[in-house]
């Protein structure tokens, strides 16, 4: 299993109450949707970031796959305008 986890830091006036919903409404609904990706989840984040993406995949090529996957694309339009930083790792168990 890969998990990976993402930090995002928000452009300066973003809302982020309604980032955060945009984001989950976008990115949730994949699981089940695309091959490999077993759970997704989003939410705010403190700490000097703003929120954070954590993902579950069933290989290193699941994960790659979903990051070019068409659905996951569309899903990034809706919300990637919004991100000023980003910060990820992965790792296996």
């Amino acid at each position: 299993m890969v998990k990976h986890i993402v930090m995002y830091k928000f452009k300066e006036g973003v809302d982020k109450d309604e980032a955060i919903g945009i984001i989950h409404d976008a990115l949730t609904p994949l699981v089940g949707k695309i091959p490999g990706l077993n759970h997704l989840e989003v939410a705010l984040a403190y700490q000097g970031m703003d929120y954070a993406l954590y993902s579950e995949f069933e290989s290193r090529e699941a994960l790659a796959a979903y990051a070019e996957h068409p659905l996951h694309l569309a899903a990034k339009e809706k919300f990637f305008h919004f991100n000023e930083s980003r910060v990820a790792a992965d790792y296996e168990l």
